[in-house]
């Protein structure tokens, strides 16, 4: 099973110094003591925006900054290192005083000036690569005094495993390897909605005083009506042998809150992550948990929060990733310590660097979640299905997450009341 190459561009030591005689960016802004930031562009690719720490005004160009900043940078995939390679790729900064963002349709920051950086991926898929480390001149007249940046461009190897499923997870499709053009089969996805309870949905050894915590987290006053709650869903992912080699199980009934047709963040659905445990591939030991709501904000979103179980067991996870995605438009499931995405990361978590990514469609569209997992992250397949199930969980819980004055597809239910 090889990896696809991909690469990490990553802009870090960031730092900006002004000129001493600099007049304030704005009425009421003043560079000396307000953030700037600046924008990082590469042709073809989102563009990146990152504040930039002030630092004192003396110092030569040779000493680095007394603070600094990071940005996420960009990944480059196996397509994009075909197109770029072989021929100079320009990353173009530009800095800004002021506020960032836009009112009526005009940035609010007041632009400073521009740097490029030039940069060559020849070989970067195999060893790292510094494009520039050091103090850049915001500008190009050599006898004006001017703004001066810090910052290092670097790339690093970042091979992935790629998957996709071959259909929507409630459809029980088989899981593809991608490498390039070759899809080989790796898994297959067997997808249970037992509404009966838990009884089928969970294994057997989920009955002790560890786990009843974290399989009861819903209200304790209200019993939902037949149609008012969404539970027993169960994904169970296989390898080519047929043996299940993890699963994801709906441990948390997902339900509205009181007088709402949604489920809320303060009463979340759940599920565990879970793998085989034991010889006999009878039992199932946890791994993670996912929880998951329906946001209400200005973009009406899907809330999540997954955390790694600890070694203390079920009592005390480890949170890793946390966020909001568009439920009309869809988006990323990352787990990746670099991410700016809001993020519940704490001094204990394990994650260094990206670890997985899965792709979610908005709401009532066809869905088959691409996933990329990290090569470090993989040392059987058996690992590789610990990511494949956690996707299958939160693509699920797109649907699970539906508000309850829509019916759900026949995939999801056993009482045909509730099919579209």
């Amino acid at each position: 099973m090889d990896p696809c190459p991909f690469v990490r561009l990553i802009i870090e030591s960031l730092a900006l110094k002004l000129p001493v005689a600099k007049k304030p960016a704005g009425s009421g802004v003043c560079p000396s003591t307000t953030p700037c930031y600046c924008t990082l562009r590469i042709k073809s690719f989102p563009s990146q925006t990152a504040l930039l720490p002030l630092c004192s005004a003396g110092g030569s160009d040779t000493s680095a900054p007394d603070s600094t900043s990071s940005s996420a940078g960009f990944v480059l995939d196996a397509a994009a290192l075909r197109r770029l390679s072989g021929k100079p790729v320009i990353l173009r900064v530009s800095v800004y005083t002021g506020r960032m963002g836009r009112t009526c349709g005009v940035k609010c920051g007041k632009l400073l000036g521009r740097a490029h950086v030039s940069m060559n991926f020849g070989g970067a898929e195999l060893r790292a690569v510094t494009f520039h480390n050091g103090w850049m001149k915001l500008g190009s007249e050599p006898d004006k005094a001017m703004a001066r940046l810090h910052l290092t461009v670097r790339a690093e190897p970042d091979p992935r495993f790629v998957f996709q499923f071959g259909g929507e997870p409630e459809c029980s499709p088989v899981v593809f390897q991608i490498q390039g053009s070759i899809r080989q089969p790796v898994f297959s996805c067997k997808f249970n909605a037992d509404r009966n309870g838990r009884s089928r949905s969970l294994p057997s050894d989920f009955g002790s005083k560890n786990t009843r915590g974290w399989i009861t987290r819903t209200f304790s006053g209200e019993r939902e009506k037949p149609g008012r709650e969404r539970k027993g869903w169960m994904v169970t992912i296989h390898d080519l042998s047929g043996s299940p080699v993890a699963a994801a199980s709906m441990i948390t009934p997902f339900v509205p809150s009181p007088g709402s047709d949604r489920v809320s963040r303060s009463n979340p659905g759940a599920w565990l992550i879970l793998r085989p445990h034991g010889a006999s591939m009878s039992s199932w030991k946890p791994w993670g948990r996912l929880e998951a709501w329906r946001d209400r904000g200005p973009v009406d979103g899907l809330g999540y929060r997954f955390e790694l179980v600890s070694n203390a067991g079920l009592a005390g996870g480890i949170p890793i990733a946390a966020g909001t995605m568009s439920v009309k438009k869809g988006g990323q499931f990352c787990i990746d310590s670099r991410s700016r995405a809001d993020s519940v990361l704490n001094p204990l978590s394990p994650v260094r660097g990206f670890v997985m990514a899965s792709t979610v469609e908005g709401e009532r569209q066809a869905s088959k979640p691409v996933v990329q997992v990290a090569m470090q992250h993989v040392t059987c397949m058996a690992d590789a299905a610990l990511f494949i199930a956690l996707s299958a969980a939160i693509d699920l819980s797109m649907d699970s997450c539906g508000v309850f004055s829509q019916k759900l597809r026949k995939e999801f239910c056993q009482d045909e009341r509730e099919f579209l």
